[in-house]
């Protein structure tokens, strides 16, 4: 997406899996109709209670592929082996076209590369969890992933949080309501620049 296609701000969430950014953005979003979610698009199955158009758009390995070819995303990466995530261009237009500031909720690499698009037009928070301790029980505590998924995640995480400080902002989510606070000032004074 080059300058000329960005018709408005955005701010992106990205966490180690677990620390809870998806929590924060939710709250985000319920505080104020100025903001709205970015479904980003993937390529694995729903999980229990994903919401295909909700919380991604599910599109398979060959739907996903499809896409990049015909240049449909913002950006895209591939997050494990076939397990693929991006940003649709048209999902930004239909936002955009609202009158509303983007929220994205992506994984640490897609966040940085949503901010090398988008500079001084994107707020980029890094929420990050008390302690690898903790990030630890909140995966296992969802109970929806093997033991293998579970440890690979936390590999990820231990490299993802020395990425943090590429991050406009770091915000830690110990104790929630001071991480949702947190959030809602800095976005408001985002949107109001």
């Amino acid at each position: 997406m080059n300058a000329e296609e960005i018709n408005g701000k955005c701010i992106i969430f990205s966490a180690p899996s677990g620390a809870g950014k998806t929590t924060l953005v939710h709250k985000l979003l319920e505080s104020s109709n100025q903001f709205a979610f970015s479904v980003s698009a993937c390529s694995r199955e729903p999980r229990v209670n994903e919401i295909d158009g909700k919380d991604y758009y599910f599109i398979g390995l060959e739907g996903f592929k499809q896409l990049i070819s015909e240049n449909a995303f913002v950006e895209w990466e591939e997050v494990y082996i076939d397990n693929y995530y991006g940003t649709l261009k048209s999902e930004l237009n239909r936002i955009w076209s609202e009158g509303k500031t983007v929220v994205f909720d992506v994984d640490v690499i897609g966040g940085l590369n949503l901010k090398k698009i988008f500079k001084n037009k994107a707020l980029a928070i890094f929420v990050q969890p008390p302690s690898m301790e903790i990030l630890e029980q909140r995966l296992r505590g969802r109970k929806t992933e093997s033991e293998e998924k579970i440890q690979m995640r936390i590999s990820k995480a231990r490299e993802e949080m020395n990425r943090s400080s590429e991050f406009d902002v770091v915000v830690e989510n110990n104790i929630l309501e001071k991480a949702v606070e947190r959030v809602k000032i800095l976005a408001n004074e985002f949107i109001n620049q």
